[in-house]
């Protein structure tokens, strides 16, 4: 894929948006990596491997921790439960029928289940136990986000610009809400969150939206960006970063938008920042973790929006969602390196290289360490010294 002028396509080439559009080459660089003297060094406590994982397509294939189990999937269709232990197989099964599976929104447990969608447009659900496969259901458009499971229902937020809901148990479709799309989007989407009784999530024309669980009343609708600009590159707007809820209030950010926190029981902003991001980003205590357009690391006071620090050294390295481990704000980058930044100032502490595929979903936090999974499909189970 090309370089381009544009700033605001900064996203767009991570996920393959866009290829063959391109102006003017290798306008955009990605930063040379810092050089770092690791206070620490963590030690590997098993590694293994799930398929050929997402290689250079857009998926982000999270794993999920649960029933005492840890779920990973390919793209192609290999899903695994682990012993989170020692990384031994507990069972495997390949989605994989007549077409390549394509995996893409998950993972997701629930109700004894493993809830998976897909680029093919199906949602699939899996015994938790025995990876049997319960059900398989079409739905409208492409599933390129977690799955939100709650109140026995299967919501998911596909690319057509609908918000789909299931039943947990049947995989029958229980509602639909749709929302008009823009004539072009970044690739991705928002995942759904919920809080009593009601499901929130990104669009694509630069709303975050609310509606009731039950039923798919609508119940609201906030701008967070407004499109602007001549060219409909300039105007994208999506808000694809997972919601977070935080007390009584969820944050979300926009896509050439805002980084905004609203009152949960009105609706309204409390206040507003300018902050571009497709990237799900961590609220931490009273501090948010944000990644931007230009992959610049901010940390936000979640009670202000004032800005705390940022980090500029790892710009345009196609950065993963930040997490929070042992203290740190940890986030992994397109040629396979973590990044280890002290929480309070930005400043780098440590760094470690992996098998140099890159990493696009954060490393996932475990009650005796972490999880790193590499484009390539590697699974390393980390400990802290």
């Amino acid at each position: 894929m090309q370089k381009v002028l544009k700033q605001a396509i900064s996203v767009a080439l991570a996920v393959g948006i866009l290829a063959g559009c391109a102006g003017e080459e290798d306008t955009i660089q990605m930063a040379p990596l810092p050089v770092v003297e690791s206070s620490f060094v963590p030690a590997q406590s098993w590694k293994a491997q799930v398929g050929d994982g997402v290689g250079h397509y857009f998926s982000k294939l999270s794993p999920a921790l649960g029933y005492g189990k840890l779920f990973v999937a390919d793209r192609d269709g290999v899903v695994k439960a682990l012993d989170p232990d020692n990384g031994q197989v507990l069972w495997e099964i390949d989605l994989e029928t007549d077409i390549s599976a394509r995996l893409s929104g998950g993972i997701a447990l629930s109700y004894g289940k493993v809830f998976i969608g897909s680029e093919n447009a199906e949602v699939i659900a899996l015994d938790e136990e025995t990876g049997e496969e319960l059900w398989r259901t079409t739905v409208e458009g492409e599933v390129l986000s977690k799955p939100l499971v709650d109140e026995g229902l299967v919501i998911v937020n596909t690319s057509r610009g609908i918000l789909q809901a299931m039943d947990a148990d049947t995989g029958e479709s229980k509602w639909q809400l749709g929302s008009e799309l823009p004539t072009l989007t970044l690739r991705g989407d928002s995942s759904p969150v919920s809080i009593s009784g009601g499901v929130f999530w990104g669009q694509a024309n630069g709303r975050l939206a609310g509606a009731l669980m039950g039923n798919g009343q609508m119940l609201w609708q906030q701008p967070i960006g407004s499109p602007k600009g001549a060219t409909e590159i300039d105007r994208l707007v999506d808000v694809d970063a997972t919601p977070v809820i935080e007390g009584e209030r969820l944050y979300v950010v926009g896509y050439n938008g805002n980084l905004v926190s609203i009152e949960l029981r009105t609706g309204q902003a409390a206040w507003k920042r300018a902050y571009s991001s497709a990237t799900d980003f961590v609220v931490d205590g009273n501090q948010l973790y944000l990644i931007t357009d230009q992959d610049h690391i901010v940390a936000v006071d979640a009670r202000s929006g004032t800005e705390l620090w940022a980090n500029n050294d790892l710009e345009y390295r196609l950065l993963s969602a930040p997490s929070i481990i042992d203290g740190y704000v940890v986030v992994g980058d397109s040629e396979g390196f973590l990044h280890w930044l002290d929480p309070y100032t930005g400043d780098f502490v440590a760094q470690q290289a992996t098998d140099g595929s890159g990493i696009a979903v954060p490393p996932m936090r475990m009650s005796d360490g972490y999880l790193v999974i590499t484009r390539d499909g590697s699974i390393n189970k980390m400990q802290m010294p």
